[in-house]
């Protein structure tokens, strides 16, 4: 449907729309795959190991609170054009909810992660994500060559 549709409908060639078919897709990978790497591939973030019978030790919701982090909180625009997925605390926590009320549940999750001494990671802006993205890969970097 994403391939022969096009070529019926659309007035270019083979070769033109191939071209556009990688950019979309190379744009759209690179584009979700940062997402997710800057709401779980930073500092302050936890990386559990499972059991031998392959069980997280701690519970869902507290799961989802160490191993995730919300990035350029602040930004309408980012959370415009992310869809909200700048929030990944409050989107793993409320999959269901709608994320223009994120802003909203977020000041209760911070709440009562404070309450229950639990983490609430969150990079400010998209470079700070940026950097501590950085920062924790080359921590992984180094502790990989030692072993």
């Amino acid at each position: 449907m994403f391939i022969v549709l096009p070529l019926l409908v659309l007035d270019i060639t083979w070769w033109q729309f191939l071209i556009g078919f990688l950019v979309l897709h190379i744009a759209e990978g690179l584009t979700m795959g940062l997402i997710f790497q800057l709401a779980h591939v930073v500092e302050g973030t936890n990386f559990p190991v499972p059991t031998h019978m392959g069980q997280i030790q701690e519970a869902w919701a507290e799961h989802q609170m160490r191993t995730t982090a919300n990035f350029a909180t602040h930004n309408k625009l980012a959370a415009f054009f992310l869809g909200g997925l700048n929030r990944q605390i409050e989107h793993h926590l409320f999959p269901k909810v709608c994320h223009i009320r994120y802003g909203e549940i977020s000041l209760i999750v911070k709440r009562t992660a404070l309450e229950f001494n639990l983490p609430y990671i969150e990079n400010r802006t998209f470079f700070a994500a940026l950097r501590s993205h950085y920062v924790t890969l080359r921590r992984f970097g180094k502790e990989a060559t030692r072993i």
